[in-house]
């Protein structure tokens, strides 16, 4: 039966050597009060040490939280993890090669958990393929120090796959809201339930043990059954943690709206100014078709759902979140991964199940790199090495990608009026490039795949064909030469004549679209 303990007790469970999983996404139902408690452990005494650390996404607030509590030099010897944006400390680690580094896609990595917990040898998928994970490429290895192979190409009835072979997890670190004394955990006042059901079952079938941080106890059977998340049967330790180190969010301390509690009225803060952003936004919108089912990924694709209500389209949409939410207004900033008035809430493995499978009907998601074939690089840029997250599980398995983002970047100005575009000053760094840092979305597996993909900026619209990129659009008032092709670093297919971008995206009045999607 597991015991209410004193943290210092909880984690006195940990030894060295051992892996250490830890359950949450970003900065939302992070176990705060473990993770600090586990690094002043070591500051004190230098144990434990030489860890496994495996966290499927990238718990941390840039500000020293979440996982940076174990960038201690020693206490890590290898990590797994889908995201180090956010943890810009253990980021440096890794790029530094201090210790062995693996980046794997986010949602491989919740359901390798659900597969360590079945007994299974590892996780097949398609998801990864013609990616920096594939192992004709890096294998996932996310440094020199890192020489193990994890990731294996298996062909299975003449088709490719990729096979992430199991992890097993010596100590789970996971967060709820209520314990019981027999240890059954809800989570009524979380904004996610997360990954944290694999992440212990992982654990406790993998013979080790599971510590639980929560905000308050109660007494054994005042629990419902349709209440627990996790069962008092995987919880080895529960730990009560004081408020401080039990926010519901690293930016937010509780929102009745993030744990369905309440929902409050929609907002209205009127029309958004018109600038490259909306532009893009607006174009990329275009691309949408009734009952569309979304994923949206931070900065301009979060710009989508605000350019649809104003288009008179908002109803047409059902936003989700990798993290589990289904509907209602996602969540932008350090609360990313919440959202409030939203229809369901489900964990994220299952989230991935229905993305993997091909639920999504289009990801709008940023580019920071494409090169001539759409290859797309988000994960990794010379010294900074963010990863992939969910990206690539999105991305591979959408019925349609549309990407969003500049042409250029870097002090770049345009100038928006009277249905045309014109640049001021040219961003100092381009996007199109010759060829990408890192392989994060793979044209050449999409082409293969016949997935239609959709490159959107506010001068130029591509496409991916066979063949490589296809310049269809350009925006009026531009120059092609000299704002659209001298900006590539390769020559795109032209049309003799590309079309011109709607002229109703370069004015300020609300774009209709309710003619676009159809």
């Amino acid at each position: 039966m597991p015991v209410i303990q004193h943290v210092d007790d909880a984690i006195a469970r940990i030894d060295d050597g051992d892996t250490v999983g830890v359950g949450g996404f970003v900065a939302v139902g992070i176990p705060e009060y473990l993770l600090a408690a586990l690094g002043e452990r070591y500051a004190e005494t230098s144990h434990p040490g030489d860890l496994t650390l495996y966290h499927p996404a990238a718990e941390g607030d840039r500000e020293g939280s979440g996982l940076e509590h174990l960038a201690r030099d020693g206490m890590l010897e290898r990590v797994i993890g889908s995201h180090w944006g956010f943890v810009p400390d253990l980021m440096e680690m890794v790029v530094g090669s201090e210790v062995q580094a693996y980046n794997l896609p986010f949602g491989v990595m919740d359901h390798l958990l659900r597969d360590t917990a079945a007994g299974k040898p590892g996780t097949v998928t398609t998801v990864g393929l013609g990616t920096f994970v594939d192992p004709r490429q890096e294998g996932a290895k996310a440094n020199d120090a890192t020489e193990e192979d994890i990731v294996d190409l298996v062909t299975l009835d003449g088709e490719e796959y990729l096979f992430y072979r199991s992890i097993p997890i010596d100590v789970a670190l996971i967060r709820a809201t209520t314990a019981d004394e027999d240890g059954n955990l809800t989570m009524e006042r979380e904004a996610l339930t997360s990954n944290v059901l694999a992440m212990a079952q992982a654990a406790h079938n993998s013979g080790g043990t599971v510590v639980a941080q929560v905000e308050r106890t109660t007494r054994a059977g005042t629990l419902g059954p349709r209440e627990v998340d996790v069962p008092g049967v995987l919880v080895d330790a529960v730990v009560e943690a004081p408020r401080s180190h039990h926010r519901q969010t690293y930016g937010e301390a509780y929102s009745g709206a993030f744990s369905g509690e309440v929902d409050p009225p929609a907002s209205d803060d009127g029309d958004t100014p018109l600038d490259e952003r909306k532009v893009i936004a607006r174009r990329a919108a275009m691309e949408l078709r009734p009952d569309s089912v979304l994923n949206l990924g931070v900065g301009v694709p979060e710009l989508i759902p605000v350019v649809a209500a104003e288009g008179g389209i908002g109803d047409e949409i059902t936003q989700t979140v990798e993290s589990g939410p289904i509907g209602g207004s996602p969540a932008g900033g350090i609360s990313f991964g919440t959202a409030t008035n939203h229809d369901a809430l489900v964990t994220s493995p299952e989230q991935f199940d229905f993305y993997d499978g091909g639920g999504l009907d289009v990801g709008f998601l940023g580019m920071a790199q494409v090169d001539a074939t759409g290859n797309s690089n988000v994960s990794r840029f010379g010294s900074q090495h963010p990863g992939c997250g969910g990206f690539i599980n999105i991305t591979q398995n959408a019925e349609k990608v549309v990407f969003c983002g500049t042409l250029t970047t870097g002090d770049l100005e345009v100038a928006v009026a009277d249905g045309e575009l014109s640049i001021e000053r040219e961003g100092s760094s381009p996007k199109f490039v010759e060829e990408v840092e890192q392989i994060t979305f793979s044209g050449e597996y999409a082409a293969a795949i016949d997935q239609p993909v959709v490159y959107v900026t506010e001068r130029a619209v591509f496409e991916l064909t066979p063949e490589g990129l296809e310049l269809t659009e350009v925006a009026p008032g531009v120059d092609l030469e000299a704002d659209v092709l001298a900006q590539l670093a390769f020559d795109p297919i032209v049309a003799d004549e590309p079309a011109e971008m709607d002229p109703r995206l370069f004015r300020a009045e609300p774009m209709d679209l309710t003619g676009a999607v159809e």
